[in-house]
């Protein structure tokens, strides 16, 4: 067990009050349910009633327990499951068992890229019992060859292939007046700066190329470039997708009215494509696996959720996406976190061998 660093809130730098403030944490995520001195009392600590219940009302004035009744036992708050989970929760190894399903599963031959995506969220819904969800990623493989073509007087395509063989097309109106040399003249002009670098890297770093496209080329073909540039972006307008599977998870095993509302408030959280995406890419710089409970997380805030993430990466440490579990606070963290942890080192491992 992880001994409380002195700046503990002050109940907790008592032996005694851990060991209370433990058991109630560990029930609450098993049960459910409030939990009252009586019920500690039966698990084995060796206290009066009346100890536990004055140990009870200091965690709660620590701002670490809360009474959801007037006469009900205690819940941990969601600051008392992150000093929880990040002092006192004990995690052994993942089972045997979850491994070789999470193997079986994402390492079939043939898989195709989204279908791999598509079962590593299935993958932690089934396994963890909340929702699972995955983004994929966006991809950064250097530039191959850029081109603009005519379509007609008023459009045109433009073109751009990656080193990883992926094509990517956007199609732009044409002002009157711009000419086949003019096309051909703003396709020389990336091609020499934009050949073997990131697409993002070089958008960042190309304030002084577009200076330069202003006066080495016409103007028609000067906007070509910009308008390219924009067009193959990565941003807002380009589609990435957000998997999730197990929303039926989050209606069972709820106790109350306000617990359904909870949940009703989590499915619309759900529907927020790009916050979430924003929440796993967030995710994407960490080292491993990250836990956001309640308000941690402006987006679960209202609904009370908890989100276990870890980024999935290539050998080679570099990151691909996130992917992770969301549920109710009261999820089996010492279970879920080591299930997210290797689910995602799998996945990583298994795209990366599609060269991804």
């Amino acid at each position: 067990m992880t001994a409380f660093m002195p700046s503990a809130p002050l109940p907790l730098r008592d032996q005694r009050a851990r060991d209370i403030f433990r058991r109630i944490v560990e029930t609450y995520l098993e049960t459910g349910e409030p939990v009252g001195s009586r019920t500690l009392s039966l698990s084995g600590v060796a206290l009066s009633s009346a100890s536990i219940r004055n140990t009870m009302q200091d965690l709660t004035l620590a701002g670490l327990l809360a009474s959801p009744h007037t006469s009900a036992g205690r819940i941990p708050t969601h600051a008392g499951l992150r000093l929880f989970v990040d002092g006192l929760l004990e995690m052994g190894d993942l089972a045997a068992e979850d491994r070789r399903e999470i193997d079986a599963r994402l390492a079939g031959r043939g898989r195709s890229f989204d279908e791999a995506l598509g079962e590593a969220s299935s993958l932690l819904s089934g396994l963890a019992g909340g929702a699972g969800i995955v983004a994929s990623p966006t991809r950064e493989a250097g530039v191959r060859h850029v081109e603009f073509v005519a379509l007609g007087p008023d459009q045109a395509l433009a073109v751009l292939v990656a080193d990883d063989g992926t094509v990517e097309n956007r199609l732009m109106p044409l002002k009157p007046g711009v000419t086949p040399s003019s096309l051909q003249e703003a396709s020389n002009f990336l091609n020499a700066r934009l050949k073997g670098r990131l697409l993002s890297e070089a958008r960042r770093e190309m304030g002084a190329e577009l200076d330069a496209a202003r006066r080495e080329l016409d103007a028609a073909a000067a906007r070509l470039v910009e308008e390219g540039l924009a067009a193959w972006s990565g941003g807002p307008d380009r589609e990435r997708a957000l998997i999730v599977r197990g929303r039926a998870n989050l209606l069972q095993d709820r106790g109350a009215v306000e617990d359904l509302e909870r949940v009703r408030t989590l499915f619309d959280d759900l529907e927020q494509k790009e916050q979430l995406i924003g929440l796993l890419d967030g995710v994407s710089s960490a080292e491993g696996v990250r836990i956001f409970i309640g308000a941690e997380t402006r987006l679960f805030s209202l609904s009370g959720s908890a989100v276990i993430a870890a980024p999935y990466m290539t050998d080679r440490r570099r990151v691909i996406g996130a992917l992770g579990v969301i549920g109710p606070t009261r999820l089996n963290y010492a279970r879920i976190i080591p299930l997210v942890d290797y689910t995602a080192r799998v996945l990583g491992r298994m795209l990366d061998g599609q060269n991804t």
